[in-house]
């Protein structure tokens, strides 16, 4: 089993859009084989003086079955179609893979 944590930077005020855009694909991303999880989150908000938060940024939290899973997620028709309609949205994405220690 892997972990994926994505680190999306949004253009400035474009959150809410591509997460709607992420919730349209959640289904269909559960639905895959060797998915065990996908969910969009967004920095909460505390008291905690350490927390580094940005409002425009979403981390996606992801587990895969394996990195096969993952590659034939990352080709996936509805994957392609989304990255097509956020692309002018979205500034950067960071993947870490991490498996458990």
């Amino acid at each position: 089993m892997i972990h994926v944590l994505a680190h999306i930077e949004i253009r400035p005020g474009q959150r809410d859009a591509v997460l709607r855009e992420f919730h349209r694909i959640v289904p269909l991303v559960l639905a895959e084989a060797g998915c065990l999880e996908y969910r969009p989150t967004v920095d909460a908000a505390t008291p905690l003086e350490r927390q580094q938060r940005n409002p425009d940024r979403i981390i996606m939290i992801e587990r895969w079955e394996s990195v096969e899973h993952l590659e034939a997620h990352l080709a996936a028709p509805h994957m392609l179609e989304f990255r097509e309609r956020v692309k002018g949205l979205v500034l950067q994405s960071v993947l870490h893979v991490v498996e458990p220690a």
